[in-house]
């Protein structure tokens, strides 16, 4: 049974960081690439980051550039989204999923970004 919990999540200051932890399970971690999706609130879910099954990553969302880094351990089937710098318009809560895309979704980490 295909399964993602996300971790990491809390409340931090503008300027700030979190480093967000997805632990996959049920299916082979090392063969599929990852992304890193956000729902603000009252928005819909979007896409922020995707990396490699190799560690590979492609453009991140333009409005995360050059402050989040997505990566990856296989041997943990772990993935990872380092952001730095972050903003009040980064508030959401945070889910991973593979690609494709499986139907079943973690209960995602909140990060709250305020002063």
């Amino acid at each position: 049974q295909v399964q993602f919990v996300e971790s990491g999540g809390g409340l931090v200051q503008p300027g700030g960081s979190l480093r967000l932890s997805c632990v996959a399970s049920g299916f082979t971690f090392s063969r599929y690439a990852m992304s890193w999706y956000r729902r603000p609130p009252g928005k819909e879910r979007e896409l922020v980051a995707e990396i490699s099954s190799s560690g590979f990553t492609t453009p991140y969302a333009d409005s995360v550039k050059g402050r989040f880094t997505i990566s990856r351990d296989n041997a943990k089937s772990t993935v990872y989204l380092q952001m730095n710098s972050l903003k009040p318009e980064d508030m959401a809560v945070y889910y991973c999923n593979a690609r494709p895309q499986r139907p079943v979704w973690g209960q995602g980490t909140q990060v709250t970004v305020s002063s």
